[in-house]
């Protein structure tokens, strides 16, 4: 193995089988030894990759593309069928909820029991549990049994302990989309400082955004098989292009089936809603946006019932990073937007309703949003 690299994966596959009707008892063996149906489901194909000391790599992909069973590989927590996979140094990894935490012991006993599994003496933890504890900011709660505690609560005490273990490599799967804002936006700073201490950090993640922010390469997994391997931006652009032809070619599936269901989203922006405007300001600036998985989709905006035919689309960069993934291959950046000005000079004092309707070509409505506002 090569002393610069962290994680060596060389010609690996890893197979499942998977028993169908398998006889769980002897009679059920004698009685229906024929209808046992066995398949082989290969979901890693002949990887190849070097991860470098100090580098951080997100794997990215679709559900079921195999990234977890890779991450899993790497911990020796699975072993493959064919090929090797190295790792050079102490490794510790977050990939389920509570994984080594005993159910009926406190947070403050579990720490205890998962530090010593990830190699630390009694005294190192001795040395390092207040950190823990504030990291994850349980407070009284670290006295309470662990199954009192909900999914944020164990992820944050796994991450903390994971973190405070001085592994030169972590191992994270899609752990920290659990629990609130403020904490994921903690766990990602930590991993900013981890990196900057030359800790070997590989990620699996299906927030892109992330990816982007701290990783130094993005690895792109694909039905079981390394499709690329290189700069985020351009690996996470090549994806994205994937998912929306695979995207359009599932719906052509299930719309000739009659099976798909067409998505829509409307907001507005501007004006609030209730809000109270001044007559005399002369006009009032309006504006929203619509995005729909429906090419023909049709969008309307009315004021008191009356549609406006004054309405301009613009770009909304915004919007479209924020749902580019949900809906791959559907979404135009520059017209994603709209907007339009009223004259309020032809409007009479009183409230207001001011509604956007993203439509079907028949008129069935897809998605709506409708706000009142008062004139003085």
């Amino acid at each position: 193995m090569d002393s610069q690299n962290a994680i060596e994966v060389r010609n690996m596959y890893k197979q499942f089988k998977v028993d169908y009707d398998k006889a769980h008892t002897l009679k059920d063996k004698l009685l229906f030894w024929k209808t046992s149906h066995v398949e082989i489901h290969e979901v890693l194909k002949n990887i190849n990759m070097d991860i470098k000391k100090g580098e951080t790599v997100a794997l990215i992909g679709t559900n079921g593309s195999g990234k977890s069973t890779l991450l899993k590989l790497m911990t020796k927590i699975i072993f493959p069928n064919k090929g090797t996979v190295e790792t050079n140094g102490k490794l510790t990894s977050l990939l389920e909820l509570g994984a080594g935490f005993h159910q009926d012991f406190t947070g403050r006993e579990n720490i205890y029991f998962n530090a010593s599994i990830f190699g630390l003496t009694r005294k190192e933890i001795d040395e390092r549990i207040q950190d823990i504890i504030d990291f994850s900011e349980l407070g009284e709660f670290i006295d309470h049994p662990v199954r009192t505690y909900s999914s944020g609560m164990y992820m944050r005490l796994a991450f903390s302990v994971a973190i405070n273990v001085d592994a030169e490599i972590l191992l994270i799967d899609e752990i920290l989309a659990v629990g609130d804002q403020h904490f994921q936006e903690k766990c990602y700073r930590k991993l900013k400082e981890l990196k900057e201490s030359d800790k070997t950090i590989v990620i699996v993640t299906h927030s892109l955004d992330v990816v982007k922010d701290i990783c130094d390469r993005a690895v792109w997994i694909y039905k079981g098989e390394l499709r690329l391997d290189g700069d985020p931006i351009y690996v996470i652009d090549e994806y994205l292009k994937q998912v929306a032809i695979d995207h359009k070619e599932e719906k052509k599936k299930a719309i000739a089936e009659g099976k798909h269901k067409f998505k829509a989203a409307v907001f507005i922006d501007a004006p609030k809603s209730f809000a109270t405007i001044e007559k005399n300001q002369g006009s009032l600036f309006c504006q929203g946006w619509q995005i729909s998985d429906h090419d023909d989709a049709v969008l309307k905006v009315m004021l008191d019932g009356k549609e406006i035919n004054d309405v301009e689309r613009i770009s909304r960069l915004d919007v479209f990073d924020a749902y580019q993934e949900a809906y791959a291959g559907e979404l135009d950046p520059e017209t994603i937007g709209w907007c339009t000005t009223l004259d309020l000079t032809k409007l009479d004092l009183g409230t207001h309703k001011f509604d956007v309707q993203c439509l079907e070509p028949d008129g069935s409505i897809l998605s709506d949003k409708s706000i009142r506002f008062t004139l003085e």
